[in-house]
């Protein structure tokens, strides 16, 4: 991806953010010059990768596929002796008609919310064992409502509405075209997208960046070194 399409898409986040009256903690608003003077006390937005972070999974068009994501507040699962949070929580973003690739987590189980916008809708398998999708009806828990749909069905969420997603539960998001962007909530146990992502392609979760103008705002991946 280019950093001017990063950057653009950022702005498109905080944009949709305000319009939604969602308000993003002050980290969010650090400039990369900014980041350069944190110290050690802010090494756990460092260490659990709290900020800012937007993927097209390397399909090379965000138009079509990828998130923009802000994760707020995280644990870890590999240091819960310092980081000892169990849940997470993300605001992402969706263009229009944009969509997000089968995946499932091995550990998490987490909720999506419509928080506003567009309508999204979530394709549903269950893992068959062997990282393939299951024929097996997929078992929905939805603000409250516990039933069961067909293998490869699509729950729609409209704003305000929202569903549990379990571990081993393939899921792919859509943001159905003509509705509009759409701002959705993320509230999970501890996040770890290095580990605890199953793709059912081998997608990179990164993307490799031209740097065609600097950086608006550094990505979770980017911070340098704490000031001495």
């Amino acid at each position: 991806m280019k950093r001017s399409e990063i950057n653009a898409i950022i702005k498109e986040m905080e944009s949709l953010c305000k319009k939604h009256g969602f308000v993003l903690p002050p980290f969010a608003n650090w400039t990369p010059k900014e980041w350069e003077e944190k110290g050690h006390e802010y090494d756990e937005i460092r260490d659990v990768m709290l900020g800012w972070d937007i993927t097209d999974f390397g399909f090379g068009d965000f138009n079509e596929w990828g998130f923009g994501l802000f994760t707020i507040r995280n644990g870890s699962q590999k240091r819960p002796d310092l980081y000892p949070k169990v849940y997470a929580e993300k605001i992402l973003y969706m263009r229009d008609g944009m969509k997000a690739p089968f995946h499932f987590h091995w550990f998490k189980t987490e909720d999506i919310i419509n928080r506003g916008g567009g309508t999204l809708q979530i394709k549903m398998y269950e893992d068959d064992g062997d990282g393939g999708f299951s024929s097996k009806d997929v078992l929905i828990h939805s603000d409250g409502r516990t039933y069961s749909v067909k293998a490869g069905s699509l729950i729609t969420l409209k704003p305000g509405e929202s569903i549990t997603i379990m571990p081993h539960q393939y899921h792919e998001f859509h943001a159905v075209k003509g509705t509009g962007p759409i701002l959705i909530g993320e509230v999970s146990r501890c996040n770890d997208d290095e580990n605890d992502n199953r793709f059912y392609q081998e997608l990179p979760r990164y993307p490799a960046i031209e740097e065609d103008e600097p950086p608006y705002r550094l990505l979770c991946n980017e911070y340098p070194k704490a000031a001495s």
